[in-house]
């Protein structure tokens, strides 16, 4: 004898471009493995993301229901994007702590604090402690932190 199996909601990550999400990989095999339209995702999410410069990675937490509805939430770009955006880089550096790839001074480590401040995971935190974590980032992407 078996019991019915109670469908429970499915969690997707996934990293999507502002206001160019498309039915093409990542998000269509991601959302058509669990059955949604990922067409109308693109829909709303580019409407929702309309505000944000196109092209920004935009992390997003998609709930997919048993009924096969969903619901979304978009998240503030990368700490690493808004670090190499701010300081002009392509890329961090293949040996952190060993080579020096920029410089970034500590008002601009404050303002992607700030940004960063707005996700919910990180409500609870004070700005000096977000602060911190993105100056941890900022070395581990070879950037020099001055006052």
């Amino acid at each position: 004898m078996s019991k019915a199996l109670k469908a429970k909601d499915q969690l997707v990550r996934i990293l999507v471009p502002a206001g160019k999400a498309a039915p093409t990989p990542p998000v269509g095999p991601a959302l058509g493995a669990r059955g949604v339209k990922s067409m109308d995702f693109c829909k709303e999410f580019n409407a929702r993301t309309a505000h944000i410069e196109p092209g920004v990675p935009t992390p997003t937490l998609i709930t997919v229901e048993p009924d096969r509805t969903f619901s979304f939430i978009t998240k503030t770009p990368p700490t690493t994007y808004l670090l190499k955006k701010t300081a002009g880089l392509e890329k961090g550096t293949g040996r952190p702590g060993h080579e020096v790839t920029g410089t970034i001074s500590l008002k601009h480590v404050y303002e992607v604090a700030k940004i960063k401040a707005k996700d919910t995971h990180l409500k609870h935190l004070k700005l000096e402690s977000i602060a911190s974590t993105v100056i941890g980032t900022a070395r581990s992407l070879g950037l020099q932190v001055v006052p």
